[in-house]
């Protein structure tokens, strides 16, 4: 059994929130939340309001066990992507990109023996 969460639409750059999301893949969900609380990364946040979704999804939709919860499954994929415009040198205009990324955690319960 599995359950997920999903943040759409997040504004940090998906490069950013992989160097969060690699931390915490395959560890227990208690191990993973003290690590991204003491994570000093702007995406780390995010991260562990996602993980909580998922942990809450979990045991309110699927009645498991918040003990032996794994994350099984943690990435992060490119979103949409904003571009503005910032003026230079002798009127050319340069392009920025904003970029935004879809944050999905899946959860299980670990196979005990």
């Amino acid at each position: 059994m599995q359950a997920k969460a999903v943040a759409k639409s997040v504004r940090i750059a998906p490069r950013k929130v992989r160097l969060v999301v690699d931390l915490i893949r395959g560890k227990k969900v208690g191990e993973a939340v003290a690590i991204l609380r003491h994570t000093q990364r702007g995406a780390s946040p995010v991260v562990e309001k996602v993980l909580n979704s998922a942990i809450a999804n979990a045991e309110h939709n699927y009645e498991m066990n918040t003990d032996n919860l794994i994350i099984s499954e943690a990435f992060v994929n490119e979103g949409a992507t904003m571009k503005r415009f910032r003026p230079r040198a002798m009127g050319r205009a340069s392009q920025i990109n904003k970029r935004t990324s879809h944050i999905t955690v899946v959860v299980s319960e670990q196979k005990e023996g």
